[in-house]
């Protein structure tokens, strides 16, 4: 199907696109009441107007509470300001704010050229991505913790690493599982960001300490290995490696621990690979699905951390694929098994984000060169292959891998010599397909009551 080439088409259009996603958007059963925004807000609040603590808040009818490092809480002192309707606006513009940064470090430097077609034609489809639905329903932070992470891809990308490390630092001390980018930054023997990542993290973690020192006493030794605080590890909405086995019964941490091992060491693999080619987005996106896998509890709404693996599809040319995956976030098909994820059809059906996830671990492009990496290399590379004629010089030269630069520029002037042509500069054709062929041969080139299920798709949910 081919864009409309009017703007009276493409108003059109987006007409259709607008009320299409506000049909879907009123009628699909995934409003959550901004839980997770009132448990921070109950949990601030009642820490410093009532002199509570900050892990006995709960949520009044459920034994839902604050989860993350008392960091996390620190950052969200100013909603002890404000109403609750104030905090959400608040939470809302934080999470344009944050959703426009996604977006501009994912589209590149040519995000300009999509102009406002492009622009809401972006916002339709990502209003129907379900992770990013429940991001914003519930007032979750995943979208300013994603923004923060690939800002340093972004500085490490364009040679700006003096800086990198501190988003990176500050989303680990607000939550556990960005932490994951600081051992990306140690694969990549970015060894300076690595440092700077984890030193402020300590140096946030330390802070938080020193404000509320009773809640990091209690959260480094015992809420945080309290899983349960956090939800029941085989409910639907939990679509990491845990969450299956939980839903398989399989309660051994020692299976657990040894899938998270297999999981990390194609991580790193996949990932030093990118990071010696320069994709640093595909690194970062490699990292962002890797999390999800081995993290305990991966609710659907973490899985934000996907969105740059459809960016880096979309740039190495899998539109279809990217497309497909894409839809099926969409479809809020694991709630299907919301009741019983029993038998063959459970197993498969309630686990779907899962094998998404894992199918970008393991299939994501990664790796590439950058020249392979521009939308336009194909034209690039029939403006820059030589003349035929110097095609048996340079084949020769391939097979003498003991001087490949040498050998090929005298291949090629003996070639042209024969033939009565003209030399080629260093700049030239010729050159330039040496440097493609080196590059290319380089192996481096919440929720309801207890009763009812927290995360359910027409309740309330938490993490």
């Amino acid at each position: 199907m081919r864009a409309p080439a009017t703007d009276r088409g493409r108003l059109l259009l987006l007409g259709c696109l607008v009320a299409a996603v506000t049909l879907f958007t009123a009628t699909v059963p995934l409003l959550r009441d901004w839980f997770d925004l009132r448990v921070y807000y109950g949990t601030v609040n009642t820490w410093i107007h009532h002199g509570g603590h900050v892990y006995d808040y709960r949520v009044p009818g459920t034994p839902y509470g604050f989860t993350y490092p008392p960091f996390a809480a620190v950052t969200m002192l100013p909603m002890a300001l404000v109403g609750l309707r104030t905090a959400i606006a608040a939470a809302l513009l934080l999470d344009l704010a944050a959703l426009a940064v996604v977006l501009r470090v994912l589209a590149g430097p040519g995000w300009r050229r999509h102009g406002w077609y492009g622009l809401v034609l972006a916002a339709c489809v990502l209003a129907l991505f379900e992770p990013l639905r429940d991001t914003v329903s519930f007032g979750q932070v995943n979208l300013l913790l994603l923004a923060l992470v690939l800002a340093d891809a972004w500085l490490l990308a364009s040679g700006r690493g003096r800086w990198a490390g501190v988003g990176i630092g500050l989303a680990a001390a607000v939550k556990l599982t960005p932490a994951v980018f600081i051992g990306l930054l140690l694969v990549a023997r970015r060894r300076r960001a690595a440092a700077v990542a984890t030193a402020v993290a300590v140096a946030a973690t330390a802070c938080a300490a020193l404000v509320a020192p009773q809640a990091s006493r209690f959260y480094w030794t015992q809420a945080l290995w309290d899983t349960s605080r956090v939800g029941r590890l085989g409910y639907v909405s939990n679509q990491s490696l845990q969450g299956v086995l939980a839903r398989l019964g399989v309660d051994s941490k020692a299976v657990w621990a040894a899938l998270v091992l297999v999981v990390l060491a194609v991580w790193a693999r996949r990932a030093r690979r990118a990071v010696g080619a320069g994709d640093w987005q595909a690194a970062f996106a490699l990292t962002g699905v890797t999390a999800c896998l081995i993290s305990p509890v991966t609710w659907v709404h973490h899985l934000v951390w996907l969105l740059p693996s459809f960016a880096v599809l979309l740039r190495a040319g899998h539109a279809r694929v990217a497309g497909a995956l894409y839809a099926v976030l969409c479809t809020s098909v694991v709630w299907l098994w919301f009741d019983d994820a029993s038998g063959v059809d459970g197993f498969l059906g309630s686990n779907t984000y899962t094998w998404v996830t894992l199918g970008l671990l393991l299939f994501l492009p990664a790796g590439q060169s950058r020249a392979e990496r521009r939308p336009t290399s194909h034209s690039a590379s029939a403006t820059t292959d030589p003349p035929r004629t110097a095609a048996p010089a340079i084949a020769a030269a391939r097979d003498q891998p003991a001087r490949p630069a040498a050998t090929g520029t005298a291949a090629a002037c003996a070639a042209d010599r024969a033939t009565g042509s003209a030399p080629e500069s260093a700049t030239g054709p010729a050159a330039g397909l040496g440097r493609a062929r080196s590059a290319s041969s380089d192996p481096t080139g919440s929720t309801r009551p207890p009763a009812a299920n927290p995360q359910s798709s027409s309740s309330r949910a938490s993490s």
